[in-house]
């Protein structure tokens, strides 16, 4: 048994890649639809009512696609309308951004101390905190919002003097709390990893959403026998929609993917809604 179409994936912007990036590097054969809803990003200073307007309209453009599964790779979405989504969905796994990465933290602390980085809608959502307790009720989630992060991805400083003073101003309440494990709760973060974990020092582990994300869509598709065929190997291709284009974004999207190879096809507002 096998499936050929591809997965789906949907963000705020383009951090998303970090994801197919790493979704890709545990399965090569497959292909993927990503959608990153760029003209309204970010997706982390905004209303809930926002979040949901734009992001049930991103979700539903990837899923008109005819994709075998879809992952929600932005927190915020994950934190705000996953059940939303899940609502319009029938036979199509849904993977979040969220449980994964809890999952592997969970397992992984010494001392029952999880600390989570994330932007303010994530961390005001309090999702994390949820998940972390109701996955191992005696964890004690520490989160800090932020909102200096993505801006300073975007600008490519994350190897920069500005960069490790800024995760120095936001780590040190979680290094201070004493937590062993920390998790990068936005897909830019990862273009930090270094800088961060410089900071924290090495007794603690800092984990990637995006690793995690990508080892729980390799399970479930193994699990329902939905690897595309081997046969198709020469034939994958990905396709990259988003909803705006900037000259800055192909930069972006190619330290976010790592390949100066992406095409990034805009999609209007108008089109969005017609596949709705």
């Amino acid at each position: 048994m096998s499936d050929a179409r591809p997965i789906g994936v949907v963000d705020s912007g383009l951090g998303g890649l970090t994801v197919v990036k790493e979704l890709l590097r545990a399965m090569p054969n497959e292909s993927v639809i990503y959608f990153g809803d760029t003209a309204h990003f970010p997706y982390g200073c905004r209303s809930e009512e926002a979040i949901r307007r734009n992001g049930m309209q991103s979700a539903r453009f990837v899923l008109g696609h005819d994709v075998k599964m879809l992952v929600v790779a932005c927190s915020t979405m994950s934190s705000v309308l996953l059940d939303d989504i899940s609502k319009e969905m029938f036979d199509v796994p849904l993977i979040g951004a969220i449980v994964p990465v809890v999952k592997a933290a969970a397992k992984r602390t010494m001392n029952k101390k999880i600390g989570v980085l994330g932007t303010a809608a994530t961390v005001n959502s309090r999702a994390y905190e949820k998940i972390i307790r109701d996955i191992d009720p005696e964890c004690k989630p520490y989160q800090k919002a932020c909102p200096l992060f993505v801006p300073i991805v975007e600008e490519g400083l994350y190897d920069s003097e500005i960069a490790r003073l800024v995760a120095q101003k936001y780590c040190a309440g979680l290094v201070e709390q004493g937590t062993d494990i920390v998790i990068l709760a936005c897909t830019h973060y990862p273009l930090l990893m270094e800088t961060i974990q410089e900071t924290v020092g090495a007794n603690i582990t800092v984990l990637d959403s995006a690793l995690w994300i990508a080892r729980e869509a390799r399970e479930i598709l193994h699990a329902i026998g939905g690897f595309c065929p081997q046969s198709m190997d020469n034939e994958r291709q990905s396709w990259f929609y988003v909803s705006d284009v900037a000259p800055t974004m192909i930069q972006c999207a190619s330290a976010f993917f790592g390949s100066p190879m992406l095409d990034l096809m805009k999609v209007e507002l108008s089109e969005v809604e017609k596949s709705i």
